[in-house]
């Protein structure tokens, strides 16, 4: 059982963390408290609970090591090439080699990025599911239209709506999170397994 603790924030949040099952903490904010009822802040638990049981906090963290691994050695081979095939430098490295790999270090890192922010929202997925298995799957639809209900920009009024950019935010590869609406669609369409 991980610790659990309460922090002080007027928003609705929570959060895991802990390098493993046995040393984890499950937080949870005062502002989420306040917004919540006892159902819905206990699927609120339980899809952090299973963040933890499911070891999400250090995949993540593996992951996005692995993944700068491979983005600085093409980088770098991306440099070379340019700096010895293109440029034709014979001796050590010019500032071809530099410019390339820093360009080529920020192109790779944004294709990275969207990598590891789809498997983020997977495991949100997941635990969004297991949220449900744990505290049941009538209370984990609640929590999310009720995160929906506060988090979900609204329709902006007449004349403003061209001014709104709701459209772009929710295509948005480098998400952490999915929308709240696929999340709760998801949980309400499909059977847990």
């Amino acid at each position: 059982m991980p610790e659990v603790g309460i922090f002080q924030a007027p928003e609705a949040n929570a959060f895991a963390t802990g390098m493993n099952r046995n040393n984890a903490l499950v937080a949870i904010s005062t502002g989420l408290l306040q917004h919540m009822n006892n159902d819905e802040i206990e699927a609120v638990i339980g899809h952090e609970i299973t963040h933890v049981a499911n070891g999400d906090m250090v995949t993540m963290a593996l992951m996005q090591g692995v993944v700068n691994t491979f983005v600085y050695f093409f980088a770098s081979i991306i440099g070379h090439v340019v700096d010895r095939v293109i440029l034709q430098n014979e001796r050590g490295h010019g500032m071809g080699y530099f410019i390339a790999q820093m360009l080529a270090q920020i192109a790779l890192g944004f294709l990275a990025s969207m990598l590891v922010m789809w498997f983020s929202r997977y495991r949100e997925f997941k635990a969004d599911a297991g949220g449900a298995t744990l505290a049941g799957r009538g209370k984990m639809i609640s929590a999310l239209r009720a995160l929906q209900r506060e988090y979900e920009p609204q329709a902006l009024p007449g004349q403003l709506a061209a001014f709104g950019i709701n459209a772009v935010a929710r295509k948005n590869c480098l998400l952490s999170h999915p929308p709240l609406g696929r999340a709760y669609c998801r949980i309400t369409k499909y059977q847990l397994s």
